[in-house]
């Protein structure tokens, strides 16, 4: 779950109702991305499903980073997270968490620390990363840790 404390998205235990504790409302960047032009999760309905997720927890995404017809399997070409990446570490960014539809949009990195790298990065910035369409929190707890290692490998095959 997130939450709000001191400006940072931090990762809390889910609250009831799924709702999150907040002095003021939080802002997010959704980052979205898709292979071919053919691709089941268009960037639009990857959209859709972060915006249902943000409405839910009431987070208000004030910037879209989109990589279309961009492979996961490398950084390179994906300019726009390489430009999320830049303005989370700059200390610029006016959002406090990024919201991706799943692991497999952040990446599929053929090296699953590759994929851990970059949200370490964000992480490090103070960033939260939070994955929409996936079945658990990402949260740091060993569980979500292990899930999301697993899914990580599945997406680089």
């Amino acid at each position: 779950m997130i939450s709000w404390e001191a400006g940072v998205a931090r990762g809390k235990a889910p609250l009831s109702g799924g709702e999150t504790e907040r002095s003021e409302q939080l802002l997010a960047a959704e980052y979205v991305r898709m292979s071919t032009e053919h691709q089941q999760y268009s960037t639009q309905n990857q959209a859709q499903t972060i915006r249902d997720y943000a409405e839910r927890r009431g987070i208000k995404i004030v910037k879209t980073y989109s990589d279309d017809a961009k492979s996961g399997l490398i950084i390179g070409g994906r300019m726009a997270l390489q430009q999320m990446i830049a303005d989370v570490e700059s200390g610029e960014a006016k959002f406090s968490v990024i919201l991706v539809y799943d692991v497999t949009r952040w990446g599929r990195f053929q090296d699953t620390d590759e994929s851990a790298y970059y949200e370490y990065r964000c992480r490090k910035a103070g960033m939260q990363v939070a994955y929409c369409a996936e079945q658990f929190e990402n949260d740091g707890s060993p569980t979500s840790t292990i899930v999301k290692s697993v899914k990580r490998a599945m997406a680089g095959e």
